[in-house]
């Protein structure tokens, strides 16, 4: 498979049911951004801790089905969807990191070991992406638990990312006002 096809060149691209659209079209800007996260995902692989890096692994396939998600406008029952299931398995990690962290009691500056910076910056993303996908359900209609899964997504980077701070000894720091 040639990785150029030169159908791109003018601006416009194809969704999964081969309707040509703009590269500007709120659908692809919504796994655009959802491929950017993605792609800092793999940049905080390794971290050096084989839980957090097969739970990114995880997340990293479930934006891959954000993305077809979001690219079929007109799915069918067989074609790959994100489920209620995607967000569940957030929610039970997020539940393990809470669990070995210290509770939140104020805001904290993103940042910390490149591991968690990189995170806090992925999970800055996810919300645009987040975002994206509300803009295109404004349009559109959507699978509405894709925008689900996206916001438990950044909560779960938030708490992997003061999980490896924390696992790295790298103290959280509070904005001053």
């Amino acid at each position: 498979m040639k990785i150029y096809t030169g159908r791109g060149d003018e601006g416009m691209t194809d969704l999964q049911n081969m309707d040509r659209v703009s590269k500007t079209n709120e659908r692809i800007e919504a796994y655009g951004t959802v491929d950017e996260a993605n792609a800092l995902l793999g940049t905080a692989r390794p971290t050096g801790y084989d839980d957090v890096d097969a739970q990114l692994e995880g997340m990293q396939n479930h934006l891959h089905v954000v993305q077809a998600d979001f690219a079929n406008p007109e799915p069918d029952e067989d074609d790959t969807r994100v489920r209620e299931e995607h967000t569940e398995q957030l929610e039970e990690w997020i539940d393990a990191y809470d669990d070995e962290l210290d509770p939140l009691q104020q805001f904290i500056l993103p940042g910390g070991s490149d591991v968690g910076a990189t995170l806090h910056h992925a999970r800055a993303v996810v919300r645009r992406a987040e975002r994206r996908a509300v803009a295109l359900a404004g349009e559109e209609p959507i699978n509405e638990e894709a925008v689900v899964y996206l916001n438990r997504l950044s909560d779960a980077l938030f708490v992997v990312a003061r999980a490896v701070n924390k696992r790295e000894g790298v103290r959280e720091e509070n904005p001053t006002y």
